[in-house]
């Protein structure tokens, strides 16, 4: 799933450096397929962090990795965020594309099938500019189906409003809590995912995922 995700990320011009965060259980696993991984495949930089974690209760949480690598590394630059457990059937090079000419906090968002299902994910509101009008993470009435997926663009200009969500103590395990307090503090525009996305977050889903993403390959051939 991993290099699935990374093979939708080769194409983006300038990507140069991937941080791939993990716990402490799972770190020399990582470690293992890293130094097999870029020797074969693709032209990035990788950088493997250890957030400490052993146990789930005491995560450090989607924003709270973010956070970690950005201090951690000393990151000043534009960064692009997607969850590992994201699959898509198409280049991501259009949203970082699209992010840049934005120069704004940008979310890719896809349009579901099922409104029950968005109550997993989010509910969402944009103006015709795509600008984010209205967000609610994890919402009791969803309002549509289009939500928002775990690919995030943050322009170097909004670094330091994730330092200050941070510092106020909000919410770091859900990295939609981020999105819906920010929208408020600064322009955030959206990207629809081309083609197939899915959330592999549960083994239905990845069942789902593997017949899905099977006959995409087989059509492609």
């Amino acid at each position: 799933m991993l290099e699935r995700v990374l093979d939708s990320l080769a194409g983006i011009h300038g990507l140069e450096s991937i941080y791939i965060v993990t716990n402490d259980k799972f770190y020399s696993g990582f470690r293992n397929w890293i130094d097999g991984y870029p020797a074969k495949n693709g032209h990035f930089k990788f950088n493997l962090i250890n957030n400490g974690s052993k146990k789930h209760h005491r995560s450090v949480g989607a924003i709270g990795n973010l956070h970690l690598v950005l201090t951690r590394e000393k990151i000043e630059d534009d960064v692009v965020v997607v969850a590992a457990d994201n699959l898509f059937s198409e280049s991501l090079a259009g949203f970082v594309k699209f992010a840049r000419q934005k120069n704004a906090p940008v979310l890719a968002v896809y349009t579901i099938d099922n409104l029950d299902d968005c109550g997993e994910y989010n509910s969402i509101e944009l103006d015709r500019s795509g600008k984010i009008t209205f967000f609610e993470e994890k919402p009791t009435r969803p309002k549509g189906l289009t939500i928002g997926v775990a690919l995030y663009y943050y322009p170097k200009s909004s670094l330091e409003l994730i330092e200050r969500y941070v510092a106020e103590q909000n919410n770091l395990e859900e990295p939609g809590r981020l999105v819906e307090w920010m929208y408020h503090r600064t322009s955030f525009y959206t990207w629809r995912v081309p083609g197939i996305w899915r959330d592999v977050g549960s083994k239905e889903k990845l069942e789902e995922a593997n017949y899905i993403f099977a006959r995409v390959n087989k059509i492609g051939k």
